[in-house]
């Protein structure tokens, strides 16, 4: 039976504009696209509310707030993985990235234990019983300063939908924690560590890189491209380390820390990912570049939600200011992300492409979904 829906009286955000317009979503596509305010009988009237595609995002930590709510508190995966689903539905994301990280630290206090495999599978067990409301894939969390990389790569395979493998390397003095004060109060606040605990975390840290780094960074490369996933750098804080990752066949670059990494993405056209609760704070909280500086020089392109997923709409809005251009602004968390892991039946409001759509309002300088479609079905 044809299942059809008319969205009217809206703004539709296109891909290079805004115009008045209405929308016919049939059978899980886009049927039709009409401008002017007009009602038809039976349609819903959007009192001039936005029309969006669909939010993409690609690098998420939300699930594994899910799974451990609190520091050494585990949550049962199955209602955690419904609960990260439905708030990705509520904030206008029907598309999910999510990130998992793989390699582990099985012992001492600043271990990381093995999660991803049983999470991934239980996620892709709900999806294939129709449970889920937005598309999930995965992005794989390549964690270089580990022990256990390649054998928790090796567990995955082209069926498990890896979308993304990034190289994260966290090693201390460099990349994300350059500043060792920055990281010693973080880790400690997190890991709830002694001086001499962090001294201890720290030593090993240094000397698993020494040992493991470069046979690690290889495995992820090779893995990465055996899943057929798009191979992403993290953190990347000099143009000898952007060389690096296009050496690898890098496509993305998420969260350059500086304004000379951004430049050298853009020099090989790596495409750059700046964190949302970065724009919608204003700055790094790291103390790295602030992403309205890189978007100011037009070396922004994909906004990631990162550990805020209602900040991914915010921040789309707030570069549309910025940039004098709402349509560009939203292109940053719908077209770009679509492109740039090769989702080409959605991102777009175009006929023929998946029917993922969100109503959206601003009042005053808050942006809210109101209406959110998946497939042509309301998920919230």
């Amino acid at each position: 039976m044809t299942q059809e829906m008319i969205l009217a009286n809206a703004k539709l955000i296109l891909r290079d504009k805004v115009v008045t317009g209405s929308l016919v979503l049939r059978d899980g596509v886009i049927a039709a696209l009409d401008t002017g305010a007009s009602v038809p009988t039976g349609a819903v009237d959007c009192n001039g509310d936005y029309l969006a595609p669909g939010m993409i995002e690609l690098h998420t930590d939300n699930l594994e707030r899910h799974i451990t709510p609190r520091p050494h508190v585990a949550w049962p995966h199955g209602p955690a993985i419904l609960a990260h689903d439905r708030e990705m539905a509520g904030c206008g994301i029907t598309t999910v990235f999510d990130a998992m990280r793989v390699g582990s630290i099985p012992a001492g206090k600043g271990r990381y234990l093995k999660y991803a495999r049983a999470l991934s599978s239980e996620l892709l067990d709900l999806r294939s019983r129709n449970a889920l409301k937005v598309s999930h894939f995965l992005h794989l969390r390549a964690e270089i300063c580990s022990e256990t990389l390649p054998e928790e790569l090796a567990e995955f395979t082209a069926e498990d939908r890896v979308g993304i493998v990034s190289l994260m390397d966290h090693t201390p003095g460099q990349r994300q924690f350059r500043d060792l004060d920055k990281m010693k109060a973080y880790v400690m606040g997190k890991r709830q560590m002694s001086e001499a605990e962090f001294a201890t975390h720290l030593a090993n840290l240094l000397d698993l890189q020494q040992r493991l780094g470069a046979a690690h960074e290889a495995a992820a490369v090779r893995e990465g491209k055996r899943l057929g996933a798009v191979l992403a750098s993290h953190d990347d804080t000099t143009p000898d380390q952007v060389a690096t990752s296009a050496r690898h066949g890098v496509a993305m670059a998420e969260f350059p820390t500086t304004i000379e990494a951004a430049a050298a993405c853009r020099t090989q056209n790596i495409a750059i990912i700046m964190g949302a609760p970065n724009l919608v704070r204003g700055g790094s909280h790291s103390g790295n570049v602030a992403a309205h500086d890189l978007a100011a020089q037009d070396l922004l392109d994909i906004v990631s939600s990162d550990y805020v997923p209602s900040a991914l709409l915010l921040s789309a809005v707030q570069l549309g200011n910025v940039w004098g251009d709402l349509a560009c602004g939203i292109a940053t968390v719908t077209a770009n992300p679509a492109q740039a892991v090769g989702l080409s039946d959605r991102g777009i409001l175009e006929v023929g492409k998946r029917a993922d759509v969100m109503r959206f309002a601003i009042d005053g300088d808050i942006a809210h979904a109101r209406q959110v479609w998946s497939l042509g079905q309301q998920v919230a």
